[in-house]
């Protein structure tokens, strides 16, 4: 099933799209797509539901996520194009939540920002507690899939002194959705394409066939540092593309639109803006 959030940015409502693409509200089944329900997602006939009027905003398909964390350099066509070997062990780090939007809400670029890129990456949703999960545990543990966009200002995360998190945490970097999709109709997670463009020409694209950690190998290694609760949202790394690694570089102005896209996952479709 595919899972939506719709609304007001912070009065998002749940809902779920039936077989024509159309939003059927979810408020009456459960209160939020947030917390313990992604343990347990209904299993309903969309038909059963009243329809969405309207064109609503699309928002962030979890709600009140507790932890982003992210993967660094998992693509090893990714890893060579920036010119050094896949890591031996998962590159961890994490994303301020406070960086989340929905998946066609607004990228804000900070007052003085000059390195701003993309990044597509294949999201996972936590929806059952996890800690200390082995590989073949962890499928169990996931609620389903969604786009991630890992917006990065290079310079901050890569010329400043400090963690990566300083470029990786600026309001509005992380668009999330547009869907929350079940594993079940998701398929193969480790055969989906994956692809960004901008202003309509093509700069990302890859297959999550290249990680180099798998799915159940990051949720089992994470889950050895941190409890994973229903919500937690990972990202998984991204393909090759990115704009540090055109030559020459190419980053984000004010007014360019990128359109992401995963097999099966939906479509986001961003306008970069200069904060005000």
């Amino acid at each position: 099933m595919r899972f939506v959030r719709y609304g007001a940015v912070g009065q998002e409502q749940p809902a779920v799209l039936d077989a024509d693409g159309e939003l059927r509200d979810l408020s009456g089944v459960v209160p939020d797509l947030a917390g313990g329900v992604l343990a347990d997602l209904p299993r309903i006939n969309p038909q059963s539901l009243p329809r969405v009027p309207g064109n609503p905003r699309i928002g962030p398909p979890v709600g009140r996520v507790g932890k982003l964390v992210c993967i660094g350099l998992n693509y090893s066509d990714h890893a060579a194009e920036l010119g050094v070997d896949p890591p031996d062990d998962p590159v961890v780090f994490l994303k301020a939540t406070s960086a989340i939007g929905g998946p066609n809400d607004p990228v804000i670029m900070p007052r003085g920002a000059q390195k701003v890129d993309w990044e597509v990456e294949l999201g996972i949703v936590i929806g059952q507690r996890a800690k200390y999960v082995t590989e073949a545990q962890a499928p169990r543990q996931v609620a389903g899939y969604t786009i991630v966009n890992d917006v990065s200002e290079r310079a901050l995360q890569l010329e400043r002194s400090g963690q990566w998190t300083k470029g990786k945490s600026c309001d509005s970097f992380a668009p999330m959705g547009p869907w929350l999709v079940t594993p079940d109709e998701v398929g193969d997670v480790h055969a989906l394409d994956l692809s960004v463009d901008v202003n309509d020409a093509r700069m990302q694209s890859g297959n999550t066939d290249r990680m180099v950690f798998t799915v159940p190998a990051i949720v089992s290694y994470l889950s050895e540092l941190m409890t994973l609760h229903p919500g937690d949202v990972i990202a998984t790394g991204t393909p090759p593309g990115v704009g540090m690694g055109h030559r020459p570089p190419r980053f984000l102005k004010e007014g360019d639109e990128m359109v992401l896209k995963i097999s099966g996952l939906g479509e986001q479709r961003v306008t970069v803006r200069a904060e005000g």
